[in-house]
């Protein structure tokens, strides 16, 4: 178990919580999130956690390492696959889509995921990417707390185009994004936007070659 795993399994239930004190930051982000869904499509979300956005994104297939998340995420009926993002127990060709979210930041080798994720998509499979952009106002408040922060303390977070290109060295094409988080508005849900630039939230979403 990685030291990231462990402050999210001694903590789970402070992790589950900040959605319910941070709601209209929370439902900016499912909004944004739903802009890249497809509809009646099989998806997974990777890094699921407690499953606060695959349950209302209507997702039923999960992969994560920490046993009292996977339990949480469980319980809101979705299946979980114990398991790190690297190295899935999932056989070829199985998604329609996989949706990672704020997961990115915590992997120990990208370049193996998205290749993980490429094997597992069926034909045309999509993945959806939602990360705090680094170079957003968020992102550079999270950079500069995260050394104090238990989850964030090991995290590494990336700019929308460096993700870009790992997307693109990892044969995926055909990019679109959504932005939200704009004014960071503690009780405002904003309406998210297509593209990014302005939002400290960015969906990344691009399809296999």
């Amino acid at each position: 178990m990685t030291d990231t795993t462990t402050a999210f399994d001694q903590n789970t239930l402070e992790y589950d919580q900040w959605f319910e004190k941070h709601s209209a930051v929370y439902q900016s982000e499912i909004l944004a999130i739903q802009q890249a869904i497809p509809q009646n499509k099989k998806g997974i979300e990777i890094g699921v956690g407690t499953g606060r956005f695959a349950e209302p994104l209507k997702i039923k297939f999960g992969v994560e390492p920490s046993e009292n998340m996977a339990k949480f995420a469980e319980q809101r009926g979705i299946k979980v696959y114990r398991a790190f993002a690297e190295n899935l127990p999932i056989d070829n060709a199985t998604f329609d889509f996989v949706l990672m979210v704020t997961t990115v930041c915590f992997l120990s080798d990208i370049p193996k995921a998205f290749s993980e994720v490429h094997r597992i998509l069926k034909p045309n499979g999509e993945i959806i990417l939602a990360i705090i952009d680094k170079n957003s106002e968020l992102g550079r408040k999270y950079e500069k707390e995260k050394s104090s922060n238990k989850f964030y303390s090991n995290a590494h977070f990336h700019s929308t185009e460096e993700l870009t290109a790992l997307l693109q060295q990892s044969r995926f094409q055909n990019f679109q994004y959504w932005q939200t988080l704009t004014s960071l508005k503690e009780n405002e849900i904003e309406k998210p936007e297509k593209g990014y630039g302005q939002g400290s939230f960015v969906v990344i979403k691009a399809n296999i070659v």
